[in-house]
């Protein structure tokens, strides 16, 4: 086959430095873009903190306001989006920010294609707190059982013996090495033996928390139990069921437990009430798990009977371009510190209005999604509606993964808490008279149904299922035991109880 070079003309479409810059500022998360903004600042001479006493009309990000609009800055009522929104997201200058821009500039000088930390940010100076720098001071499990140890008076041996002991406890406070493994842990000069390995256990699980250190649930129950008043209501009859009949308890065959206990309802249900004071993981009282904080990125109120969406102008600082370095460029000049300037300044101008892109369409899409779940603002989750990404792509004339970039970790506050974007979004069920019902709606009707059912007779999935087909919405009982389980419900003969 003979080789040649031939000339072909075609279009492709490719993706400019400034379009990759602007989807990924649209993905982050709000601690990861003041991460990316806190860079920019740091590598950027020309980029600067805005003021918070902004010049009239200058929101510091370079927009001016219209004085005809008399509503907040970075907010909007859905019911005149698009005005709200032309008046608070003008550019200062439009001669300042072209459409276009050279694309030949140094931009890997400034941005690359890592991933910014959100943990080595720093706070940027907008008296922003920083809530995620915050560690908890609280002590560990193993380190509160070290230091109980330290203060029992523990041979050599049994010391370390105990310290192999608490390695092997898990954070709910559980045993989850058998005691033969921990001895054959320690050398064979030692000549240690099972009984002393079994010895310390018992003496830690005296520890606190109490129950800590045992080997199954079982035995967690049983040593709470028997640290309470023997001569107590219910604690002896507690401890009997604990230890000898753990399966009929476990299947709430109360029943059974009543005849061969002996026992009468009333005297079953305060040994049962006994049990349920125990807490089965003793060791979740203590963490020392970093808390984890939640920015909002925008805030919807009520104001005036009509619902409000707002951005949250403290998750991030102000920026602005430095007018002391950008005076000092000259047009005609091209020695290397001039070009420096001009790339500088042409790569901050583009991260601002990145950035005014990001906020405008954050606000255009959680005032989309606040127009159709109005009647979970007012009523609940009941009352959510189904509502796929490709609903609010078609009302705002923007393609589905825009939308999904925009949705994933960004958080609503509502007076009904804060949720994600995504959150208000599920999938439809059919009723009964041709419409459709939200997932979401469905799962809250049977969180709704089974806290007002009979505790002793439990409705099971089949009943669930009958009930909301009575009320018009046909779903099928592995639908209604796939919504519970997710909702973390036990399925009903676990939820059974004596009243």
């Amino acid at each position: 086959m003979k080789q040649s070079l031939q000339l072909r003309l075609g279009q492709s479409l490719t993706m400019t430095p400034q379009l990759q810059q602007a989807i990924r500022l649209l993905q982050l998360s709000t601690l990861d873009l003041q991460a990316e903004i806190q860079e920019a600042l740091d590598s950027n001479p020309l980029l600067e903190v805005g003021d918070e006493s902004a010049p009239d009309g200058d929101d510091g990000y370079g927009r001016r306001e219209s004085t005809e609009d008399s509503g907040e800055e970075g907010s909007a009522d859905f019911q005149d989006v698009h005005d709200s929104q032309d008046s608070m997201i003008d550019l200062q200058n439009a001669d300042s920010m072209p459409d276009e821009l050279p694309v030949d500039s140094n931009w890997e000088d400034v941005y690359d294609n890592v991933s910014p930390v959100a943990t080595a940010m720093s706070t940027p100076a907008n008296d922003y707190d920083g809530f995620e720098n915050q560690t908890d001071s609280g002590e560990s499990l193993k380190e509160l059982l070290l230091w109980q140890a330290e203060l029992t008076p523990f041979s050599d041996n049994d010391r370390a013996i105990a310290e192999a002991i608490i390695d092997a406890i898990d954070d709910d406070g559980y045993l989850t090495t058998s005691l033969e493994d921990i001895l054959s842990g320690f050398p064979a000069e030692l000549d240690l033996e099972l009984d002393e390995v079994e010895a310390v256990l018992h003496q830690l699980q005296n520890f606190e928390p109490l129950g800590v250190a045992a080997r199954d649930l079982q035995e967690c129950l049983l040593i709470q139990l028997r640290k309470q008043d023997l001569a107590a209501d219910g604690v002896a009859d507690a401890i009997t069921i604990v230890k000898d009949h753990f399966d009929l308890l476990g299947a709430r065959d109360y029943n059974q437990l009543m005849r061969r206990l002996k026992l009468s309802r009333e005297g079953l249900q305060q040994a049962v009430e006994v049990i349920q004071c125990t807490n089965p993981r003793p060791g979740g009282a203590i963490a020392a798990n970093t808390a984890e904080y939640i920015v909002p990125d925008v805030s919807v109120y009520k104001a005036n009977g009509s619902w409000r969406v707002e951005l949250n102008s403290d998750a991030m600082p102000r920026l602005r371009v430095n007018n002391t370095y950008a005076a000092m460029i000259r047009r005609a000049d091209n020695s290397a510190d001039n070009t420096y300037l001009k790339n500088q300044l042409q790569e901050a101008r583009w991260f601002i209005k990145s950035l005014m892109s990001r906020n405008e369409t954050l606000l255009k899409v959680a005032t989309a999604i606040v127009e159709r779940q109005r009647g979970f603002l007012e009523y609940g989750e009941e009352a959510m509606k189904a509502l796929v990404l490709a609903d609010i792509a078609e009302e705002l004339s923007m393609h589905e993964s825009t939308i999904s970039r925009v949705t994933t970790k960004k958080y609503m506050h509502t007076p009904r808490g804060i949720f994600e974007l995504k959150y208000f979004f599920s999938s439809h069920v059919s009723t009964a008279t041709g419409g459709a019902c939200s997932s979401t709606a469905i799962r809250a009707l049977i969180k709704k149904l089974i806290l007002e059912e009979n505790p002793a007779k439990p409705l099971s999935d089949s009943k669930l299922a009958q009930i909301l087909e009575d009320q018009g919405i046909n779903v099928a009982r592995r639908t209604v035991a796939k919504y519970r389980e997710a909702a973390a419900i036990p399925p009903s003969n676990e939820r059974k109880r004596l009243v």
